[in-house]
């Protein structure tokens, strides 16, 4: 890689982490790149850049005109989950900051692209779509808001959601469903536990199915994607020490194949909590669906030969599910070091981010040739 693109790469990266930007708290970050967007829309004779709520679109190209040229949509989220971390800063050839995984570096391959890939203008209609909220509830994301501002987004022949996977390309995605599941007893004194009824000890056959239950696979396209059931909180067990409670919640987060719809997802966790926790009242409160992989898109078949380093699937959710939703294919593949994704003290490698960046090139470099 040209030594003055690595060190944009690594700027853009620094700039993009010294902006706080935690879920509900992207406006700054929104607003800085925003303004930026219209000279890249400049710079490529498209549209000016559209914006919806602290989320913002920016067609690289004329929609009137495109013809036939391969639809390409880069896709990143602004906000970062809220942890531990030291101002932005570079060490050696690791960049530290907030979001610097997960997914600032994916975001500079997207401003990189929009102001050194000259060469593409003509033969690829390429769209950038930054969104906020993806690190919360399904239901409050922001991508949701842009899809529906911008119906013409069906369109796309690909959307890249550049999550951080090393490099990695990521089909599709499991579903997700977040349930809450409440047992009510009664109080007492813990001397006397026969005079109380324990809500506790209620959850104790769910507690027990779950910890027996295999993951469910199911081949889609040549990968396997599990189907799994966990327990991820658990609250509101005792009011003391010497208390027999008389509530408790757990959090389900029930993971899905994406050959299963979310009302099939609900259907079958509601089937076996009834069977495991007949006691409890249940509460559904997300449902996230999956995105199958599209393993054999021509155009995902072009981006595994420019040079990713593996092929999986996605075991957890993103947002490739709305895309999905629309009818539009759509894999997850950025640069960020998945396991740093929410860490305390984030980290990502700038050698990795390079990389990332060729890639894409390279792919984007050969469709505009072929087109």
């Amino acid at each position: 890689m040209d030594g003055d693109l690595a060190r944009f790469l690594d700027q853009t990266l620094l700039d993009l982490c010294a902006v706080s930007s935690p879920i509900g708290e992207e406006k700054a970050l929104c607003d800085q790149l925003f303004a930026r967007a219209f000279r890249w829309a400049e710079a490529w004779g498209g549209p000016p850049p559209r914006r919806t709520l602290n989320s913002f679109v920016v067609p690289l190209h004329d929609p009137a005109r495109s013809g036939a040229r391969p639809k390409i949509a880069l896709v990143g989220h602004l906000d970062t989950v809220r942890t531990e971390n030291g101002p932005a800063r570079i060490e050696g050839d690791r960049l530290f900051g907030s979001g610097a995984a997960d997914m600032k570096s994916g975001l500079a391959i997207m401003i990189a692209l929009a102001e050194h890939a000259e060469k593409l203008r003509e033969s690829v209609d390429l769209t950038l779509i930054f969104y906020s909220r993806e690190e919360g509830p399904f239901a409050e994301n922001e991508l949701g808001p842009l899809l529906d501002a911008e119906p013409w987004l069906a369109a796309i022949d690909l959307a890249v959601c550049l999550e951080p996977s090393d490099n990695r390309l990521h089909l599709g995605c499991c579903g997700s469903l977040h349930a809450t599941v409440t047992f009510r007893g009664r109080t007492g004194h813990s001397a006397r536990p026969w005079e109380g009824d324990n809500a506790v000890v209620k959850a104790a056959p769910l507690l027990a199915a779950l910890a027996v239950q295999a993951p469910e696979e199911t081949l889609l396209d040549g990968h396997i994607y599990r189907t799994c059931s966990t327990v991820t909180q658990a609250k509101d067990g005792g009011r003391g020490r010497n208390v027999v409670p008389d509530s408790f919640s757990l959090n389900i987060n029930h993971r899905f194949a994406p050959s299963y719809s979310v009302d099939e997802a609900v259907e079958n966790l509601t089937k076996f909590l009834k069977k495991h926790a007949s006691d409890g009242e249940v509460v559904f409160t997300d449902r996230s669906p999956g995105a199958l992989p599209s393993a054999s898109h021509p155009l995902v078949q072009a981006l595994i030969r420019a040079g990713v380093t593996d092929v999986a699937p996605k075991q957890a959710w993103t947002d490739v599910a709305r895309f999905s939703l629309l009818g539009v294919a759509a894999v997850n593949f950025g640069p960020g070091e998945n396991a740093q994704a929410h860490q305390r003290h984030e980290s990502t490698s700038l050698p990795l981010m390079h990389a990332g960046y060729m890639i894409f090139e390279r792919w984007l470099s050969a469709l505009a040739e072929k087109g």
